[in-house]
């Protein structure tokens, strides 16, 4: 009882073998920038976006990035030389 295998089927499944990898390294791609443009601006290293590809790692790095203080300053809110905060004079 061996089953005869398609020729065109082992093709087809090999053919997708080939293109899983290029697939899989497109996703990774997609996945990281926005983590890393989201690690860059928090002031942290952006590299730490690797780190989401990582299973039980990537929660605990979003619970790091989501209640660690963030080391930016919101647009427009520049710091004064002087240390205290510039107000628009009316």
């Amino acid at each position: 009882m061996n089953p005869q295998i398609d020729p065109q089927a082992m093709h087809a499944a090999m053919a997708m073998l080939a293109f899983m990898p290029i697939i899989f390294l497109i996703v990774m791609v997609i996945v990281i920038i926005p983590y890393w443009m989201i690690w860059k601006k928090a002031g942290f290293s952006p590299w730490l976006s690797l780190l989401m590809f990582v299973p039980l790692v990537n929660l605990v790095m979003l619970y790091v990035l989501a209640f660690a203080e963030w080391k930016v300053v919101p647009v427009g809110q520049a710091p004064s030389p002087s240390g205290y905060p510039q107000y628009p004079r009316v």
